[in-house]
Formats: structure tokens, sequence, C-alpha cells
């Protein structure tokens, strides 16, 4: 019986033209050199970015919360004031903004896409629609936008957005992890929105989050899943021919239940790097972690011990905060006219919650942290579109 053979082995033709195919349309982008350029820059070491892209009706929530009125003067005040903080492009790198603050001004009518770049900070726009109940599951969601993606992308493009952002919310409770169904559904629309952006000259950043919370399942859960599900992304990212080193990765820390234990900044670094390390692509220029319901001092001191867990990660391990940089901005601000003092001590507390974060992503953060304490939040996931 003849168990070896001595043939030549030769690809099937249809897999070679396939593979073929796959590489000639992504050599194909123009785009292709300045996506490298601006994921590598937003990926600078010392940096990170900051999330100030809520739904106009989220953002009426937080603005609620401080007893300022919903109306787009005040929510263009409030961005307004993050983005001409002074000194901020000295730790931040981007800024991921909605789509109606990409087309705002200032009040005195310069654009904020100019004011962030005189700052070196890249804008970047949320390009998803928002969350919807997939049929079929628990409760489980995927994530609308990919209608018109292309010609908004372009158009964004236009107006001086140099990246975006599409979230995929993946859920863990204390009997089961996310569904093959919700896994699949979100990962395609990661791939298919990644592909649509940098065809139109967009880094994506993509953000698969395995959410934090209730339950009081551990960190190794967390962390099962969340290898599981990148996998999956960084298959699907190959399937659809996306440029790694063109874009960047927004993923969750890995962190216990909300009703568990909390786990020390070495016990959240030790399975967050070794999950990054398995699924992740050296490729890749960033790694860029929401803050996810963390306190501000949490999400620094996390920050930090991943830089001391992996000091020679081929990545850049960085920050992409939202709450995590705005929530003492915004109480401390409450409104306060522009150039008051309530509005200078607004843009202090911002800047020094982003330098304890560029610090911290150096691995040279000692503190004291600009804000101290507090306590993880559960995030409230909305469902039936971005508001308007």
């Amino acid at each position: 019986m003849q168990i070896c053979s001595t043939k030549t082995f030769v690809a099937k033709p249809a897999i070679v033209s396939r593979r073929t195919a796959i590489k000639a349309k992504a050599a194909s982008n123009p785009f292709e050199e300045e996506l490298c350029a601006t994921a590598k820059y937003i990926a600078t070491r010392g940096k990170g970015i900051l999330a100030s892209d809520e739904s106009n009706a989220t953002t009426g929530k937080r603005l609620d919360s401080v007893g300022v009125e919903n109306t787009e003067e005040n929510r263009r005040n409030w961005r307004q004031l993050l983005y001409t903080a002074p000194g901020l492009g000295q730790y931040i790198s981007g800024a991921i903004m909605f789509e109606e603050t990409l087309y705002q001004s200032s009040h005195d009518g310069v654009q904020f896409v100019d004011i962030l770049k005189s700052q070196g900070i890249v804008p970047g726009i949320k390009v998803d629609t928002g969350l919807q109940m997939l049929p079929g599951t628990d409760g489980e969601t995927t994530t609308q936008g990919l209608d018109n993606l292309a010609a908004r992308c372009e158009a964004y493009y236009k107006q001086g957005a140099r990246f975006a952002k599409w979230r995929a919310v993946l859920r863990i409770t204390d009997t089961e992890g996310p569904s093959n169904m919700a896994i699949l559904e979100n990962v395609h629309g990661l791939a298919r929105y990644a592909q649509i952006a940098q065809s139109n000259g967009l880094v994506p950043i993509v953000e698969p989050e395995v959410t934090l919370g209730p339950g009081s399942y551990g960190i190794e859960e967390t962390a099962y899943w969340s290898e599981y599900v990148y996998s999956h992304v960084m298959r699907l990212l190959n399937e659809y021919g996306v440029l790694k080193e063109g874009m960047l990765l927004k993923p969750n820390m890995c962190l216990p239940g909300l009703d568990a234990p909390s786990a020390s900044p070495e016990e959240v670094a030790k399975y967050t790097t070794r999950t990054m390390l398995r699924s992740i692509p050296a490729a890749v220029p960033g790694i860029h972690f929401l803050s996810g319901g963390m306190s501000e001092e949490e999400s620094t001191l996390n920050l930090q011990a991943l830089q001391e867990a992996c000091p020679n990660a081929p990545w850049s391990l960085t920050f992409s905060y939202g709450r995590a940089l705005q929530s003492s901005t915004l109480k401390t601000w409450a409104g306060a006219d522009i150039g008051s003092d309530g509005w200078n001590a607004a843009q202090d507390i911002l800047v020094k919650l982003a330098k304890a974060n560029s610090e911290a992503q150096l691995g040279q953060y000692k503190g004291p942290h600009p804000v101290p304490g507090g306590g993880r939040i559960l995030q409230a996931l909305r469902t039936g579109g971005a508001g308007k």
C-alpha cells in the first residue's frame, strides 16, 4: 500500500484565485499609505483617544444629570469645552465625534475638526446607528448602520474625519456567554464596516465589546469569552481583506461581573494581556481599551498595570475613554459660561485626567489621581437607533 506520494502539491485554482483576488483588492486601495500612517499616529505611545461620540439622546441624559437642558447650543458648548482644552493634544491623539458635532463650529466660527487638528488631534466619527434587539435571542443585540455607509464615509472624509468607529456588544451572564448567532451577526457587521471604511479613507476602530454586566461570574469567564469573540473578529477581518496595519482595536479589559469581588489591577492585566497575545496579530498598531463602566481611577490603574504585565507588547496598549475622561469634567462644568472659572476648572480636570492616562500608557503613572475613588456603573444598552 502506498502511504506517501512524491507528487508536488498544487493548490486548487479556486483557492488560488480567491487568495489572489483578496490580495489584489487590498493592494488596490489608494488610501493604503494614508491609512497606515493615520493608524500609527493615533496609536502613538503616551497618547490615547477621547471618545466624545455620544448620541444626542445619550448626551441629553448626561447634560440633564448636571441640570443643563439638551439643546444643540448646549451640546455644542460641551464639545467646545472638550476640544479647546489647552494642552489636550499633548495626551490625546484622536477624538471620536458624533455626526452633529463633526459639522459644528465653535462660537467664533472655527470648525471643530480644525480646532482638533490645531492640537494635533485626529478627528474621527462614529458611523454605526445604534443597537437593535436580535430576534431569536434572549435580549442580545446587533449593530445597525451598514445601509449607505460607503456614501456616509465618503462625506465624513471630505469633512475632515480620518478614522471611524463601530461598536458591537456581546454580553455574558452567570449562566452563559454570547450565543453563536450573536457572535456571527456582530463580527460580520464589524468586518463589513471595516472594509467599507478603509475603502473610503477612514481608519476603522473595531470595537467588539464583551460588556461588563451584572452577575458573579469571574474574570476567567470574561477572558474566555473575550478571546473567543476576538478570534472570530480577526477571522472575519481576514476574510474581508481588511488591512491590519490600517486599523485599530477597541476592546474591553477583562473584568469580573459587577456582583463579583473586584479584581486587582495586576489580575486584570494578567488576563487582558494574555487574551490579546492569544488573539490579536502584531500588525495592528494600537489596542485602545474602553473604560466600560470602570471608575476614573480604576481605568488609569488598570492601564498602568497592562504596561507592567506586557512591557514589550507588539501593539500600543492604550485608551479610548469616554466616561473616564468626561464624567468629572461634566460635573465641574455644569453649564458654566465660556471663559468662566467653572469652564476653566472643567478644562483643567480634563487635561489632568488625560495626562494621568498618558503616564499610565507609558508605564510611568505614580499618582495621586485627579479623581480618586469611585465605583463601577452598569452601563445601559440603548436600543432603537443612535438618537437624533
